[in-house]
């Protein structure tokens, strides 16, 4: 591999991901909402000093020290979860934390399994006439979809398979950036977050450290962003998308995992009942199968004048 390899730029999780991750959330945390009072000495950093973030997680300073130079990877859950009580982790980045100190050491990245969809999660998505929905498996890669997720998302028949991934929309396509208007970057951060979490459960896959290494040679936003170490776990999100056929729509994503596929999930896209965006919704879910006799495009019409 050669050294301008993008997957060797930025791996997904490095070999101190671990200490870069507590010098980042000590940094995060205010001293004087902990009611740390100055003590006159100068702060060179942001947030909490070694030996305050030491004492409040009941550790030696130069425990907290090796930690954060990646000298020692040899945590107990004890100490892991008095560390996660000093620094005010919320579950997300308490469950990041412990995934990335008990992974085993670097070594030879193992192929990954292919992401196969079910069948019967084939057949549920062609079922769901009135539902946009997808499968996302593992790097946020779209598997599969049905015709109205297609109508609001993204023709995603039209990319490459491999360039079938919601991250590499959201931070490389003009046209699906578009959708979230001045919504992008708290969507592009929750992104950076949610890829970050994967990627300290799974930090000797190779697709995704070339997925990091593509978007942080491509992207400042996806380098800045992905460096704070900020994680979050996927949830239900109601989100507002610029649609260019149908104007504004609000509607409440939700992901259910795939019984008997744990790194593949299916995700549902639905208006609240009576809602402008529901009738929308409605509009281009008719548009999207080619039966226009009962749709009227009246929200979607105003919008194209």
């Amino acid at each position: 591999m050669s050294p301008t390899d993008p997957s060797r730029r930025v791996p997904a999780a490095g070999d101190n991901v671990l200490g870069d991750f507590l010098r980042a959330q000590r940094a995060a945390v205010d001293p004087a909402r902990l009611g740390l009072v100055d003590d006159g000495r100068m702060r060179r950093v942001p947030g909490l000093r070694r030996e305050e973030l030491a004492e409040r997680a009941h550790v030696s300073v130069d425990y907290v020290v090796r930690l954060e130079q990646g000298r020692t990877r040899r945590v107990s859950r004890a100490v892991l979860a008095s560390l996660a009580d000093a620094l005010e982790l919320t579950a997300d980045e308490r469950a990041y934390l412990f995934a990335i100190a008990e992974v085993a050491p670097p070594g030879v990245g193992r192929q990954a399994r292919e992401q196969r969809v079910p069948s019967q999660v084939k057949q549920l998505l062609g079922a769901l006439h009135d539902v946009p929905a997808l499968v996302l498996g593992r790097r946020q890669d779209v598997l599969a979809w049905n015709a109205p997720a297609a109508a609001l998302l993204a023709d995603f028949s039209a990319l490459p398979p491999d360039r079938r991934n919601l991250v590499l929309l959201t931070f490389l396509d003009p046209g699906y950036q578009a959708l979230f208007g001045d919504q992008w970057e708290p969507m592009a951060r929750e992104c950076v977050a949610v890829l970050r979490m994967e990627a300290g459960r799974r930090p000797d896959d190779p697709s995704l450290a070339a997925l990091v290494g593509e978007l942080s040679v491509k992207s400042s936003s996806f380098r800045g962003w992905w460096g704070s170490h900020h994680v979050r776990g996927a949830r239900l999100r109601r989100k507002t998308y610029l649609h260019p056929l149908v104007g504004p729509l609000t509607l409440d994503a939700q992901q259910f995992t795939v019984e008997g596929q744990g790194d593949q999930s299916l995700v549902t896209f639905t208006a609240t009942p009576g809602s402008e965006s529901a009738e929308a919704l409605r509009f281009l879910v008719q548009w999207s199968s080619g039966d226009m006799t009962r749709a009227e495009p009246q929200r979607g019409s105003e919008q194209r004048d």
